[in-house]
């Protein structure tokens, strides 16, 4: 038996238990009499993590359910997998549900034709659709269910106790999940929950990618600023609420005035 490398009390992290990175971060919730995962991660993967739950002695048919964070394939490309493997539920938000269900290559990001990268995508089936206020029961422990769009529209991020496992909302260095059209990201959406996580009192945050930390204002508060600049720049597209200097620019076309050089 592999001996249990509690993060916190009731909660496993898998990468930091095989000691070895897993592409994403997936914390087991340990409840006494079940257990549930929050993400699962890529095929590739899928037999190391279920041979640390089973290593761990969880027994597998103690697995009450599978959350996804949010739709993207390093996330949840073995999610059908785990589902008959574990035969288990799985469960996301609404808004995460149709590009799991059907595989959507594109919206997962499992395939981005102009940098060749193309990964197989297999349609999964979620059985419980999970939005904000809900609850899961996990044995003697309860997870409190959070809406944190803007990363994606399905984003979920879960409440333990001082603990919010963040998905990819925020990481230790400030970054912030990709901000990109084919995501369905929005900025004032992502702002919404990077405030919100700012201002909740989660002592720390369980990110989907790099290490666990406090919740630091001052992390929280420079990616906000960031972010609140990013409206308003082309750099990111559709995703930006307007640009400034084109605008301008076509009011300058009409009034017929010359570039100032």
């Amino acid at each position: 038996m592999l001996t249990r490398k509690y993060l916190f009390p009731g909660v496993i992290e898998l990468n930091l238990q095989a000691s070895r990175p897993l592409g994403v971060n997936i914390y087991l919730i340990d409840g006494g009499t079940e257990f549930a995962l929050i993400d699962i991660g890529q095929d590739d993967t899928l037999d190391e993590v279920i041979e640390l739950i089973r290593g761990m002695d969880f027994p597998l048919s103690q697995c009450k359910m599978i959350l996804a964070t949010h739709a993207d394939a390093d996330h949840v490309q073995g999610l059908a997998k785990a589902r008959s493997r574990l035969k288990t539920k799985t469960a996301a938000h609404p808004r995460a549900v149709a590009a799991i269900e059907a595989g959507d290559a594109v919206e997962t990001y499992a395939s981005i034709s102009a940098q060749n990268f193309n990964i197989p995508m297999p349609p999964c089936k979620i059985d419980v659709k999970l939005d904000e206020g809900d609850e899961v029961r996990v044995g003697n422990k309860t997870v409190q269910v959070w809406h944190t769009p803007g990363h994606t529209p399905g984003q979920l991020s879960f409440k333990l106790d001082n603990l919010l496992i963040s998905g990819d909302n925020i990481y230790r260095d400030g970054c912030v999940g990709v901000i990109d059209a084919h995501h369905g990201s929005s900025i004032p959406e992502f702002l919404k929950s990077l405030t919100r996580i700012l201002n909740d009192d989660a002592e720390f945050l369980l990110p989907s990618h790099g290490p666990v930390f406090r919740n630091d204002p001052v992390i929280l508060q420079t990616a906000i600023d960031r972010l609140t600049q990013y409206q308003y720049m082309a750099d990111f597209g559709t995703c930006a609420l307007s640009w400034p200097l084109q605008e301008q620019y076509e009011k300058d076309l009409l009034a017929g005035k010359m570039p100032e050089l």
